[in-house]
């Protein structure tokens, strides 16, 4: 039997110019806590240095997984994860430290506890928009303390940005292939929820860039995230079936230039 406590599972199509970021933060909080960890970047499909740069890192294990999209990509590094406990957590996320102190916390604290994700912080919006989407995630929260009030469970999760008990991903039936990008995250909180509690708090901040909202437009996002979510709970299925990828380019020097946009209609990834 695994003695791994946390795998962290970090799915990656073309992000060599935050990947580094995201894994050092991550090696960062096991070196705080000294648990028992693992960390997977799963490369779906990358023609860029995103596995060269994740290879570089002492200790990450790198997996392919050739088919297209994001519950793809995590589903493969969770079925790949020997932890107890899988942090999904998106390749331009860099986590707030006491990340995973926090965490672990929640879960020695509440045996019930089978879910717990937290808001991300947009730290390359300007500010009125990070003061928006601050909101958004306040309102997201209100909903989620009225849908534990009404059904009993929770139902929000921030897909990037959770963490679950592997024995409550697999009762769950885990990641549902049906959704590819929108939904995703609050299609697997609903099936969660069933098994024990699903927890949203603030605590529990990651930092993750804005390019989403800077390419598409603030307020077109959040509705559709919205739409997505409420047709989820009523349909069981996404309102939205495809997506617009949004990457960041390395300069020949290596600086990060602006978010660059992929139009394909089936894209990999947040």
């Amino acid at each position: 039997m695994s003695d791994v406590l946390v795998s962290f599972v970090v799915p990656a199509y073309n992000e060599e110019a935050l990947i580094g970021s995201c894994l050092a933060a991550i090696t960062a909080e096991v070196s705080r806590t000294r648990c028992r960890a693992e960390i997977i970047v799963v490369n779906n499909g990358s023609t860029d240095g995103t596995s060269r740069i994740a290879s570089a890192i002492p200790g990450v294990e790198i997996i392919d997984e050739p088919q297209k999209g994001l519950v793809q990509a995590r589903r493969a590094g969770c079925l790949a994860a020997t932890g107890k406990l899988i942090a999904n957590i998106d390749a331009d996320t860099v986590l707030a430290e006491g990340w995973l102190e926090t965490a672990l916390a929640e879960f020695a604290g509440s045996p019930n506890l089978v879910a717990l994700s937290g808001p991300f912080v947009h730290y390359d919006l300007p500010i009125a928009p990070q003061l928006i989407a601050s909101a958004f995630y306040r309102c997201a929260h209100i909903v989620h303390l009225l849908s534990g009030l009404v059904t009993g469970a929770g139902s929000v999760m921030q897909g990037g940005n959770f963490i679950v008990t592997k024995k409550a991903l697999e009762a769950a039936g885990g990641f549902n292939p049906d959704f590819q990008f929108y939904g995703e995250d609050a299609e697997l909180a609903r099936r969660l929820g069933k098994v024990g509690a699903v927890k949203f708090t603030f605590a529990l901040r990651a930092f993750s860039s804005g390019r989403r909202f800077a390419g598409e437009g603030l307020f077109r996002v959040l509705a559709r995230y919205s739409t997505n979510y409420v047709w989820t709970h009523l349909f069981k299925r996404p309102f939205s079936s495809d997506w617009l990828d949004f990457r960041h380019a390395v300069g020949v020097n290596g600086t990060i230039t602006s978010a660059s946009t992929d139009l394909e209609p089936e894209s990999r990834g947040r």
